[in-house]
């Protein structure tokens, strides 16, 4: 699909012909941090001490910190920019505990030149991003957001920023993923605009201007992303999140080259989880057109050092959480996988061992059925002694449990929304229990993708009955109509406020253990 969008820099000539007057500038960047506050282990969870001492953990803060201060050192003669993506929200305890406190000191010391709105800015709603605004001195832009009605943030988030760097104007405009209103908590008087639309219009409001060199810093995902970089004149870069994409020239990981050709038009994404901080190197000649575009993310391992007061203050912060993150709740005979690319398309052991969690917590009050977001599980968790911090940094959400009453119509039509979206890797995918399903993905979404569905009745499974009762489990979040969810918001017999997933879910794995992942074909695909 991608073929149709993109051709080579080389195919381009962007190298040759250049004018004479030649702007070079370096853009360092990063995207979808979610709260990785502390380094990271090769499950993108948090790495432990001894991990650290070993040389096997990467980024945290305190590398991005290092990093950025060593290349503003080395380009000290050069015009540089430092540039996020969105989504530095959600994910690691420093967020449940400080509620993007920590993010925003910890950001602001890094330094950063804008940042865009992530989806997860709204997880506790437009007054946790106004705090966090209210905390930054760097602009935080969106322009695609009708803010006039919600007090908290109106006048806050700029459409648009123009910058003076090497004795140039830099525009930067930015949109955020119009489906945020199910993936978060934005409220009824957060109105979206069309990404494509926003994005047209602030070019040429810019251009009026006399901008004529305009990047844009996306949270709308890959996909997105290069379907904006052909639809938008006038348009020079974009600097991309919200997939989780990795676009590298040497990594064997990653989706596609860095950066990636569209047209004239450089696309780039870091990954996530803090994990890299993105280096592009673009050459503008004097009308402002993108000669030249070359670069590659930086990895942040063990060979970065991280930033020593940094560190220190982290290691200060996380201080009245690190019992409540050391403490042994149960044992994993392997590891349990849970990367996103797996649980957001097809069975996964973490949705798996999630959602039994569910159903066997609540079985005894005649529930049948559980399906839990895949969105909504954040990490993998390795074998040996499992942390309760662990378990939290695979539901970080606070997210309840909830029981109701739907048809099996409803259930299906539920599972039809979970399949809706899998080629973009969104987290509405349904992880289930009591429950097995088989999809095709051939068919259009929304049309029937959803083939065949049995519920689990004693040791058979039988189809489901389009118009019998059946009890369910999910979150709140999914309860309430989020990621698309929206058949379950008037549910009969629903009850919103059970115990916390993640407790839930540390509770089961300490009456199974010593826990063994396993799938076992209740998700198939055609």
């Amino acid at each position: 699909m991608l073929s149709r969008f993109l051709s080579s820099v080389a195919a381009l000539g962007l190298t040759s012909g250049m004018a004479a007057a030649e702007f070079n500038l370096t853009i360092l960047h990063t995207n979808d941090i979610h709260s990785r506050i502390e380094s990271i282990n090769k499950y993108d969870s948090t790495c432990g001490a001894d991990d650290e001492a070993e040389g096997k953990c990467f980024g945290g803060v305190a590398r991005i910190k290092t990093m950025i201060d060593a290349k503003r050192a080395e380009l000290a003669d050069a015009n540089l920019l430092v540039l996020d993506a969105g989504d530095p929200f959600q994910g690691s305890l420093f967020y449940t505990t400080y509620k993007g406190a920590a993010e925003a000191e910890f950001m602001e010391a890094i330094g950063y030149d804008v940042m865009a709105v992530g989806n997860h800015e709204f997880d506790d709603g437009p007054e946790g991003l106004a705090k966090f605004i209210d905390a930054v001195s760097f602009p935080v832009i969106s322009g695609n957001l009708d803010l006039s009605a919600e007090a908290s943030l109106k006048e806050k988030v700029s459409n648009h920023v123009v910058l003076e760097i090497g004795g140039e104007k830099i525009g930067v405009i930015s949109v955020l993923a119009t489906d945020t209103v199910d993936t978060s908590s934005p409220g009824p008087n957060v109105i979206f605009q069309d990404e494509i639309d926003s994005l047209k219009a602030d070019v040429a409001a810019l251009e009026a201007e006399g901008v004529n060199k305009i990047i844009a810093l996306t949270h709308v995902g890959l996909s997105k992303d290069l379907e904006i970089a052909a639809a938008v004149p006038g348009l020079d870069l974009v600097v991309g999140g919200h997939s989780h994409t990795l676009l590298s020239n040497t990594s064997d990981r990653a989706a596609g080259p860095y950066p990636m050709m569209v047209g004239a038009v450089p696309v780039v994404q870091a990954y996530a989880y803090s994990k890299y901080v993105g280096e592009l190197s673009i050459t503008f000649d004097d009308a402002g057109h993108v000669t030249a575009a070359a670069g590659e993310p930086i990895l942040l391992d063990a060979s970065v050092t991280p930033d020593a007061a940094m560190a220190a203050r982290v290691a200060e912060m996380g201080a009245p959480i690190e019992a409540v993150k050391k403490e042994v709740v149960a044992e994993a005979k392997e590891a349990i996988e849970g990367a996103r690319e797996f649980c957001r398309t097809g069975e996964c052991a973490i949705g798996n061992l999630v959602a039994d969690a569910m159903l066997d917590r609540v079985k005894d009050q005649g529930i049948q059925i559980a399906i839990q977001n895949g969105g909504g599980l954040r990490a993998s968790i390795d074998a040996g002694e499992i942390t309760m911090g662990e378990v939290l940094s695979v539901l970080p959400f606070q997210n309840t449990l909830s029981t109701f009453e739907v048809t099996g119509q409803t259930v299906i039509d539920a599972l039809e929304n979970g399949v809706s979206q899998v080629e973009e890797v969104k987290g509405r995918f349904p992880q289930v229990a009591g429950l097995k399903f088989t999809w095709d993905p051939s068919v259009a979404a929304g049309e029937g993708r959803i083939q065949e569905v049995l519920v689990q009745d004693g040791d058979a499974w039988v189809p489901i009955d389009p118009s019998k009762s059946y009890g369910m489990v999910s979150n709140n979040y999914v309860r309430g109509g989020g990621d698309g969810y929206r058949m379950f918001v008037d549910a009969a017999k629903a009850y919103d406020f059970g115990p916390d997933l993640a407790d839930v879910t540390a509770e089961y794995l300490a009456k199974v253990g010593p826990y063994v992942p396993y799938t076992d074909g209740r998700i198939t695909k055609k």
